[in-house]
């Protein structure tokens, strides 16, 4: 069955557009109404806002949801530097102050959840709830790295439709579908002009010396105070349940959700299965 990203925003009233956060052009999806609680979405390495797209019809009823290209990605500003995880929450914070947030729930998917983990240790006025979705930033795998840095180089560098969908395919449990509004949409992206040299300067956090600066610890975690759930999925590429399960033992408080048939995408996977527990979680509704 083909899988749209348009019928998944079709009769949603959404926005498509730029913000300008600290001099950086910052790409954005934007849906629901601005004066309730606002909620920012943050993908994973080499992606970018549509990995929610799935997710904001039913985000939208209850906050103002913001899904953008983070600092380097997608049709964000490209810095010309190695971004560390410091220069994604600096964007980050700023992102907060354009829209006019001087708190927010924040979400994050992989590379996503590694920021906005480490925006709640250090701004912790700043955050409302936290949700840390398959997220980095708790370990080093060299196996996993370098699967990461290869399959996203090579799609960057010679961005054909099997080498842009073989990044995404890893990414899923289910490897049968072909899920390609997806891959057309990031293949578009991978086609800018320079784009091998931006994904290099994403891709600093799977060199060995650049990641080990910027890993989470325990006395990391434990300095989170937002209200925080932690969720993991049976099949995710990245690392198994015991490192999400482990990842919540360090935060004070955290609740630790797994969803079973998924990869290193719940959100887009499973949304309806997704959205009830982000939903009901960001609400602060008990389970």
């Amino acid at each position: 069955m083909h899988e749209s990203i348009w019928s998944d925003l079709q009769g949603v009233p959404f926005e498509q557009g730029y913000l300008v956060a600290d001099g950086v052009r910052t790409r954005y999806l934007h849906a629901g109404d601005r004066s309730k609680p606002a909620l920012v979405l943050l993908h994973g390495s080499g992606g970018h806002a549509e990995a929610y797209v799935r997710n904001m019809e039913a985000h939208a009823k209850h906050f103002s949801t913001w899904a953008i290209d983070m600092l380097g990605h997608g049709y964000t500003d490209k810095p010309g530097h190695p971004i560390e995880i410091k220069h994604y929450v600096q964007h980050l914070m700023s992102v907060l102050d354009a829209i006019g947030a001087p708190r927010a729930h924040l979400s994050g998917e992989s590379l996503g959840g590694w920021v906005v983990a480490r925006a709640a240790i250090d701004h912790p006025e700043r955050v409302e709830r936290l949700v840390l979705n398959t997220a980095g930033g708790s370990q080093a795998d060299p196996v996993v790295m370098n699967r990461i840095r290869t399959l996203s180089m090579d799609a960057a560098t010679d961005p054909s439709w099997d080498k842009v969908a073989a990044r995404i395919v890893w990414l899923m449990a289910d490897k049968s579908k072909t899920y390609d509004d997806i891959v057309a949409s990031r293949l578009k992206v991978y086609q800018q002009e320079n784009y091998p040299a931006a994904m290099s300067d994403s891709l600093a956090l799977q060199d060995p010396v650049i990641r080990e600066r910027n890993l989470l610890s325990a006395g990391d975690y434990g300095r989170i105070t937002a209200p925080t759930m932690v969720l993991w999925t049976s099949d995710d590429p990245t690392a198994d349940v015991t490192e999400g399960r482990r990842i919540a033992s360090m935060i004070p408080g955290a609740q630790f959700v797994v969803m079973d048939g998924c990869g290193h995408w719940p959100q887009y996977e499973d949304a309806s299965a997704f959205d009830r527990l982000h939903v009901d979680f960001l609400r602060g509704v008990r389970p």
